[in-house]
C-alpha cells in the first residue's frame, strides 16, 4: 500500500501539475488572449483526431514507464524517492528519458485538441526546462548512482529522438 501512495504523491506532485493543473490554469486566466479552434474550421476535426491520437500514445508511454519504474527499478518518477536499479529495458531501449517524452506528447496533444497556442508554449518551456535538468542534474546524479553501467548506456541510447532498433546492453 505504501508503494502505491508514493507514487501516486509523485505522480501527482509532477505530471499532474505540468498536464493537468498548468494547462487548465492557462485556458481558464488568458482565455482573450489564446487561440482556440473555431467550429467553423476546417482543421477541428483532424486537430482532435491527432490529438486524441498523440493523448493515447503519450498516456501509454507514460503508464508504461511509470510501471517499469515501480518493477525494475524499484522507485518512483520523483527524484526524491528515486529507482533503486538502472531501467533499460522497453521503451528505454529506445531512449533514455521515454517517460518524460509522454507528458511532453500528452502537452503536445491538449495544445493541438484545443488549438490553444498558450498550451502549446507551455509544452515548448516543459520540455526545455526538462532538457536543462536533465543534462545539468539527472544525468550527473545518474552517473553518480549507477556508473559505468549508466555511462555505457548513456553512451548507446539517446537522450530524446529514439533509435531505431532497441538496446540490447551489450
Amino acid at each position: 500500500m505504501l508503494i502505491v501512495l508514493r507514487h501516486l504523491l509523485s505522480i501527482l506532485l509532477l505530471p499532474f501539475l505540468a498536464v493537468v493543473a498548468m494547462p487548465y490554469w492557462l485556458l481558464a486566466s488568458f482565455s482573450a488572449n489564446d487561440s482556440r479552434w473555431g467550429n467553423d474550421l476546417f482543421i477541428v476535426w483532424p486537430a482532435w483526431i491527432v490529438g486524441a491520437a498523440v493523448t493515447a500514445v503519450g498516456l501509454w508511454l507514460f503508464i508504461w514507464c511509470v510501471s517499469l519504474f515501480a518493477r525494475v527499478g524499484r522507485g518512483t518518477l520523483a527524484p526524491w524517492d528515486p529507482t533503486q536499479k538502472l531501467v533499460a529495458v522497453g521503451p528505454y531501449q529506445f531512449v533514455r528519458n521515454p517517460m518524460i517524452s509522454g507528458v511532453a506528447l500528452l502537452l503536445i496533444s491538449e495544445a493541438l485538441f484545443w488549438g490553444s497556442y498558450l498550451v502549446g508554449l507551455w509544452a515548448c518551456v516543459f520540455i526545455t526546462i526538462n532538457h536543462i535538468y536533465f543534462v545539468h542534474s539527472e544525468e550527473p546524479g545518474l552517473i553518480k548512482r549507477f556508473g559505468e553501467s549508466y555511462r555505457i548506456y548513456q553512451a548507446n541510447v539517446p537522450r530524446w529522438v529514439p533509435r531505431v532498433k532497441p538496446w540490447s546492453g551489450q
